[in-house]
């Protein structure tokens, strides 16, 4: 009996640990002409509400449960094209839109890094929408920005202020918080 009760837990062991150390896919969102954010804008567009709802929330919810994730990353990416040149307000709103005090409209970028991070938060909140009603339990949000910072293959991009549809993208990653240490 402790002989099957060994090799039960070991095989347990075993599958966990494999599991464990396969990483989850990187969902990407491309800019494509059906669901597209307008140029210097974060606003969901209703047919890109619709490709979240009916594309990405079912690949979040699969693989948030296949890897065990508790946290999903919303990282947004532009292109190197130069931004409007109008002065930011995200220092003044941005905690606001992320409160549900303030909709992503009310948002005005400064820079692409500024874009990146508004229509990263702007998939964030729709995905928060798609919790309040029941879906993606137990998940945590994040919002960041790459800006023109990374090309599509992960290399840093070149110094390019050109409009390239190639870089614009959202990337949705899932992760799992552990405890916060402090190194000394």
């Amino acid at each position: 009996m402790i002989l099957i009760l060994l090799l039960v837990l070991g095989t347990l062991k075993a599958l966990y640990s494999q599991t464990n150390r396969e990483t989850p896919p990187i969902i990407i969102i491309e800019d494509a002409k059906t669901y597209r954010f307008d140029s210097g804008s974060a606003e969901i567009s209703p047919t890109m509400n619709r490709y979240i709802q009916e594309q990405i929330l079912p690949e979040v919810e699969k693989n948030a449960q296949k890897y065990y994730i508790n946290v999903v990353e919303v990282i947004g990416h532009t292109d190197g094209q130069a931004n409007s040149g109008e002065a930011s307000n995200l220092d003044r709103n941005i905690q606001k839109v992320a409160n549900s005090q303030l909709p992503i409209a009310t948002l005005k970028s400064g820079s692409n890094a500024d874009l990146g991070l508004m229509r990263a938060l702007a998939v964030v909140k729709v995905l928060q929408d798609f919790q309040k009603a029941g879906r993606l339990s137990g998940l945590k949000f994040r919002a960041y920005s790459a800006g023109q910072l990374m090309l599509p293959n992960g290399e840093f991009a070149p110094a390019e202020n050109i409009p390239d549809i190639s870089r614009r993208r959202i990337e949705i990653r899932f992760t799992r918080l552990g405890t916060v240490k402090k190194v000394n």
